[in-house]
């Protein structure tokens, strides 16, 4: 049996929410893959005029986004720098929080719990994509390959980028630390080279967690949100596999305008960028896609 089932499972797990200020729509679909490892968070008004979203995409298994969806807004919350409105630094040290827990006994147990296994070691990871929006200021963490763009002024702008293993930074990070890139994989394994997880891979103790040959570190993006900004579109790398950035936004923008719908135009999105069969190997991964529109 290869990664795929024979028909895709379509059914979607839609989930909306609005304040005063934006309205959101955060939907999830199995696809043509055998599970379902992705998780998400999709929180308004974690205080008063602060929302967290999250996409967290599983690979080797779908513990560690599990416990990442589980845990991170608690943890963000009781961080210290969070407390004290340094956003930056507390969504930094969040991530590496959660990559700490995961190595304790007690992460571990969890990990098994939800596994349904006893005793043998994870070696699951997860993508971090994780938006902060703290009034009129937008915070982008992310670790992976998982995206956000916003919608300004009817052209994508990107908050995020991909973390690949050949990428010149990346790759010199991974030799440092004794491992080696090959087709494009760190060890010839993983296709990203930052994540939450992957704990066989951050086991040098010579090295920082930020040095090892795959880093939870993630990439901050800031900006100040404006009337130019419509949404924002956040995603697991499989929603961007088949269409570039302006053509879902201009497929978004065209539903919201037909039916202000924001779980219609989230799910048809899905439907959309769905592989017809499995042959080309692009559209055939777990989707996750949340839809933010700003009022």
């Amino acid at each position: 049996m290869g990664p795929y089932l024979s028909q895709p499972k379509t059914e979607k797990t839609s989930v909306t929410g609005q304040n005063q200020v934006l309205q959101y729509a955060a939907t999830h679909m199995q696809g043509w893959r055998n599970t379902m490892e992705d998780a998400h968070i999709s929180d308004i008004n974690i205080e008063p005029d602060v929302h967290l979203f999250a996409v967290f995409d599983g690979h080797g298994g779908s513990e560690v986004a599990i416990f990442a969806e589980k845990h991170f807004k608690e943890e963000l919350m009781k961080n210290k720098n969070y407390q004290s409105k340094n956003y930056e630094k507390a969504l930094t040290e969040t991530f590496f929080k959660i990559d700490k827990m995961l190595q304790e006994p007690a992460g571990q147990d969890e990990l098994n719990k939800i596994r349904g296994v006893t005793d043998e070691a994870s070696l699951a990871g997860c993508t971090a994509n994780v938006a902060l929006i703290v009034g009129k200021i937008l915070y982008v963490a992310n670790a992976g390959d998982s995206r956000a763009f916003l919608n300004r002024d009817g052209k994508p702008f990107d908050m995020s980028k991909d973390h690949k293993p050949d990428d010149d930074l990346e790759k010199k990070r991974i030799e440092r630390a004794g491992g080696f890139v090959s087709d494009g994989r760190a060890n010839g394994n993983l296709s990203l080279s930052r994540a939450l997880g992957d704990l066989e891979y951050k086991k040098d103790n010579r090295f920082k967690p930020e040095e090892q040959i795959i880093s939870a570190l993630p990439d901050i993006k800031v900006t100040q949100l404006t009337p130019a900004d419509k949404f924002l579109l956040m995603g697991c790398d499989g929603v961007f596999e088949t269409w570039d950035h302006q053509q879902i936004l201009n497929f978004v923008n065209q539903e919201l305008k037909s039916s202000q719908n924001l779980q219609k135009a989230t799910e048809k999105l899905l439907d959309q960028l769905l592989a017809k069969d499995t042959s080309m190997g692009t559209g055939c991964d777990n989707m996750t896609c949340i839809l933010i529109q700003f009022k």
